[in-house]
C-alpha cells in the first residue's frame, strides 16, 4: 500500500516559515533510522509506509510536516477537541512556565486547587473530589485502587472496552492481543459483553459487593460502539443493588467530545434514574491539546481513603502547576467558547456527510457508520479497507485514526473548532478516497 498523491494540498494554507524544507526526504530517513535504533523498529516501518513524513508543528486543525505540507487533523485519538495549541491554553501554560511550572509539593499549590474546582463544578452531582494524574491509564489505576481500598477487589469490565495498558488498566482492557504477553494480570477479572445488562446482572449476582465495574458511555477504541438507551443507568442500578463500586471511564467521551459535557448525559434514562458512578475518569481533552493531564473525580465517600491519607497514592509529577494550568484553561475555554454545543452541531453535520459519502458502499465495503458528537466510526467489511483508506486520506492531506480494539473500524475525532470549510475538505477527501479504495478492492458500485 502506498499513499496516494495529494489532490487537496492546493486548498491548504501554507506551512509556517520556520518549517525545514531543505531535505525533507533525507530528514525523514534520518528520523526513521533513529526510531529503529532507539525507539521502535515497528514504528519506523509504519512511518515509512505512510510516506516518511516528519511532524514538525501544529496549529488549530492543522499538523505541519517537514516537507512544507499541512494535514487536516480529524484524528488525534480524542485529545485535540480544542485543536492544536489553542491560544487560551498555550497562554496559560506559557504564564505558568514563566512563574512556577513544577511545585515543591511541600506548600499548598493554588493552580491545582483552582483546576480541581473548575472540573468538579462541571461534573455530575456528587462528584466533587479530584485526583490529578498524568495520563488516562494512570486515572484508571487510581480508580481501581480507590475501589480496592474499599474492598472491591473483583474487576468487571466489558468486551471491547479500552482503559489503558499499565498492568491494572490492562486487566480491564479485555483484548487478548494486549493482555497475553503480560499475564498474570489482576486476579478475579471478568469481562462481559458491552451493552448487555443481563450479562452484567449475572456477573454482579455472583460477585456481590466485591465487584468493581468499569465501563465507557461509548466505546471509543472498541469501534465507537453506542450502547442501548438506559444502559449506564441500569448498570448503575445493578451496582447499587449488589453494593458494587462503579467507575465510568469518560477519558475519551467526556468534556464535550460527544456533544454534551459527559457521555453519561446522553444515556437516555430519565433523570431520577441516571447513572451515579463512584468515580469518573477524565483525560485526553483535559489537556487542552497542550500538556498531558488526566484525573479521577469521585464522590466524598469513594474518595475518603485518598482524602484521609494524601500519601496513600502519589506521583511525582501529578497535579503539577503546569499541567493544571492547561486543565484549568481547557475547561474554561470549553465553556466560554460554547464548544460543547458546537461539538453537537458539528458532529451532526459531519455524521450526516460521512453517511452520504459511504452510502454507495453501505452493505458491501462499508458495514455501518455510527457515532455521537465528534466521535464517529466507519466499520468496514474487511480490515484491509481501513489501512487502505487511511493511506489514501493521508495522501489527500487528512489524518484519521484506526481503533485498537476494533481493527475494521476507522475512527474520527475531529476538533470542535473546525468549521464548514474544514468539514467540506474532509468530506471531499473521504469521498474520493472511498472511490479509490473500493475500486482497488473490487468493491465498485
Amino acid at each position: 500500500m502506498t499513499a496516494a498523491p495529494s489532490t487537496a494540498s492546493a486548498a491548504l494554507p501554507s506551512a509556517p516559515p520556520d518549517c525545514d524544507r531543505t531535505d525533507p526526504a533525507g530528514e525523514g530517513a534520518h528520523i526513521a533510522r533513529l526510531y529503529r535504533e532507539h525507539l521502535s523498529s515497528g514504528r519506523a516501518v509504519l512511518g515509512t509506509v505512510i510516506g516518511g513524513m516528519v511532524e514538525t508543528g501544529s496549529e488549530g486543525v492543522w499538523v505541519f510536516t517537514g516537507d512544507g505540507r499541512r494535514y487536516l487533523d480529524f484524528g488525534g485519538y480524542g485529545v485535540f477537541l480544542l485543536g492544536h495549541r489553542h491560544p487560551s491554553v498555550t497562554a496559560a501554560v506559557h504564564r505558568q512556565v514563566d512563574t512556577h511550572p513544577l511545585a515543591s509539593r511541600v506548600f499548598l499549590e493554588p493552580v491545582a486547587a483552582r483546576a480541581a474546582r473548575a472540573l468538579a463544578t462541571r461534573t455530575p452531582a456528587g462528584l466533587d473530589h479530584v485526583h490529578f494524574v498524568n495520563s488516562g491509564a494512570e486515572a484508571t489505576e487510581a480508580g481501581l485502587k480507590l475501589a480496592r481500598a474499599h474492598g472491591h477487589t473483583a474487576l468487571v469490565s466489558t468486551l471491547g472496552g479500552y482503559h489503558g495498558k499499565t498492568l491494572g488498566a490492562l486487566s480491564a482492557t479485555a483484548n487478548p492481543k494486549y493482555q497475553e504477553p503480560f499475564r498474570p494480570l489482576l486476579p478475579d477479572s471478568t469481562a462481559v459483553p458491552y451493552g448487555d445488562t443481563d450479562a452484567m446482572a449475572t456477573a454482579l449476582a455472583a460477585l456481590g459487593s466485591r465487584a468493581c465495574v468499569i465501563v465507557e458511555p461509548v466505546q471509543g477504541e472498541g469501534g465507537v460502539r453506542v450502547p442501548p438507551p438506559g444502559y449506564l443507568a441500569e448498570v448503575s442500578r445493578l451496582c447499587r443493588t449488589h453494593g458494587a463500586f462503579l467507575i465510568v471511564d469518560e477519558i475519551q467521551t467526556g468534556l464535550g467530545r460527544l456533544g454534551s459535557w459527559w457521555g453519561m448525559d446522553l444515556d437516555g434514562a430519565p433523570r431520577p434514574q441516571h447513572a451515579a458512578p463512584d468515580a469518573l475518569l477524565v483525560g485526553k481533552g483535559l489537556s487542552g491539546g497542550v500538556v498531558p493531564v488526566a484525573a479521577v473525580v469521585a464522590t466524598a465517600a469513594a474518595y475518603r481513603p485518598f482524602s484521609r491519607d494524601p500519601y496513600l497514592h502519589t506521583s511525582t509529577f501529578a497535579a503539577s502547576p503546569l499541567a493544571c494550568a492547561a486543565a484549568l484553561a481547557a475547561v474554561e475555554t470549553l465553556e466560554t467558547e460554547d464548544l460543547v454545543n458546537r461539538a453537537a452541531v458539528l458532529g451532526d453535520r459531519l455524521l450526516a456527510g460521512v453517511r452520504t459519502a459511504c452510502a454507495p458502499y453501505t452493505g458491501g465495503m462499508v458495514r455501518e457508520v455510527r457515532g455521537r458528537g465528534l466521535l464517529i466510526g466507519l466499520e468496514f467489511a474487511e480490515e484491509q479497507a481501513v489501512g487502505e483508506l487511511m493511506l489514501e486520506l493521508v495522501g489527500r492531506s487528512v489524518l484519521v485514526n484506526h481503533s485498537l480494539n476494533a481493527t475494521r473500524v476507522l475512527r474520527l475525532t475531529p476538533p470542535a473548532i473546525a468549521d464548514e470549510e474544514h468539514v467540506g475538505l474532509f468530506l471531499a477527501a473521504l469521498t474520493e478516497a472511498l472511490r479509490v479504495v473500493a475500486t482497488r478492492l473490487g468493491r465498485t458500485v
